[in-house]
């Protein structure tokens, strides 16, 4: 981690450095600075965890500007499998095998307005930015084991999606590297609000009283945190609804074209 922030300082020092001796070498050639109104970007750092976005955005005024992101996980291991794996309890066969059995994707749609504080202004320097994020999130294979009557272990799969909206502000910066390249570096961006969603198995064969009862308990088992869940389980399998507060961070940064 202290490699990676040393990494990142060097890198805007370097953006901030080239930024300024771009603006000064206009100044001395007598030349007045015309912004670029128009920015496409795309957030490198998303790439690293299957995470492809783009982001256009329209500078309108010297303080302010407004954004579109679009981002698109496609279907996949959970992200940090490997790190949830190594902090779950060994004799937990029964979640690990959950965990890597489980194939997530996710698509995310983010309007946002800029309001950018900084001497220069026209989509440079410090900014605050309350947006809005309209996302998608799929599940598939959440399979778990469960025991009939006769004390055999039999397994069920769940599938399903969760949508949710939330509000939130992202703080950030954006540099000119040069006459065309742009830096915006997200530097957080929390956001919270609701989400509702569901999730469905059914069974490849009709399910006795006793194996209903059994995979109810379960599913109304599972603790997660501030999520209203209801459990429904027939002989054709389960569904459990959920509904509750949504949220997560926003952060990245992003490398982009000016015209």
């Amino acid at each position: 981690m202290k490699k990676l922030f040393a990494l990142l300082t060097l890198l805007f020092i370097w953006a901030g450095s080239y930024s300024q001796t771009y603006t000064d070498n206009n100044k001395f050639a007598g030349e007045n600075y015309r912004p670029k109104m128009n920015l496409d970007k795309t957030n490198v750092t998303g790439i690293l965890l299957k995470n492809y976005s783009v982001q256009y955005e329209r500078v309108f005024t010297k303080r302010f500007s407004a954004a579109l992101s679009y981002r698109n996980m496609p279907e996949g291991d959970l992200p940090f499998r490997s790190f949830i794996l190594d902090r779950m309890d060994q004799d937990d066969q029964e979640g690990r095998d959950i965990i890597n059995n489980l194939l997530v994707s996710n698509y995310a749609i983010t309007p946002e307005i800029r309001f950018y504080l900084g001497k220069k202004g026209y989509g440079r320097g410090f900014y605050i930015a309350p947006f809005a994020r309209i996302a998608g999130y799929e599940a598939s294979n959440f399979k778990f084991n469960y025991d009939d009557e006769f004390g055999s272990t039999q397994a069920i799969s769940l599938s399903g999606e969760v949508n949710s909206v939330t509000f939130g502000v992202m703080f950030g910066a954006q540099w000119s590297l040069s006459k065309h390249l742009a830096l915006d570096w997200w530097i957080l961006g929390p956001h919270a609000g609701t989400g509702k969603g569901d999730l469905v198995g059914l069974s490849t064969r009709p399910l006795s009283e006793f194996e209903q009862n059994e995979i109810r308990t379960q599913l109304e088992d599972l603790d997660i945190p501030m999520i209203d869940k209801t459990v429904t389980v027939n002989s054709s399998g389960a569904t459990m609804n959920t509904d509750g507060l949504w949220g997560g961070l926003r952060a990245g940064i992003s490398f982009g074209f000016k015209f």
